[in-house]
């Protein structure tokens, strides 16, 4: 009887250790679920802002892209080069079967219609460059004065 008393007492102290490295998980996922929760409900404010702010000036809001779209255009900056449909399912780890590459030429020809990427030659994507930014008159005259000062 004391052996299975013992062994009793030794399995309840492992659930005792087990159950404390639990609440300090517990506790710890707890506060990352809060940061993320504040920090998500700061993301949705400034949109929100940004919104109201582009409506204001009469700017039309971009569509969000939907997460499959966001995944292809990761895979360039993952890249750093052009890419064809192929390498993009490579980078993504989805098969290179024909209906998965022809998915993602599909997503690839949505988003050169959205000037998102260009197909400089067939079957080769790549980012939109943006157009570069006008030259401002007063950036010698600024940059002088810095150096003056």
């Amino acid at each position: 009887m004391k052996h299975l008393l013992d062994k009793i007492e030794a399995r309840q102290q492992l659930v005792r250790e087990t159950a404390g490295h639990l609440r300090e998980q517990i506790a710890l996922l707890t506060e990352q679920l809060a940061a993320a929760e504040r920090t998500l409900q700061r993301l949705d404010i400034t949109r929100e802002t940004m919104l109201e702010l582009a409506a204001e000036d009469g700017i039309e809001a971009p569509e969000p892209l939907p997460p499959g779209y966001r995944e292809v255009l990761a895979a360039f900056d993952q890249a750093g080069h052009r890419l064809r449909a192929k390498e993009i399912c490579e980078i993504l780890g989805i098969g290179t079967e024909p209906r998965h590459t022809e998915s993602v030429r599909a997503k690839l020809k949505r988003l050169v219609d959205r000037d998102i990427l260009t197909e400089p030659e067939p079957g080769l994507f790549t980012p939109a460059r943006p157009a570069p930014a006008t030259p401002d008159p007063n950036c010698r005259v600024r940059e002088s004065m810095r150096n003056v000062g």
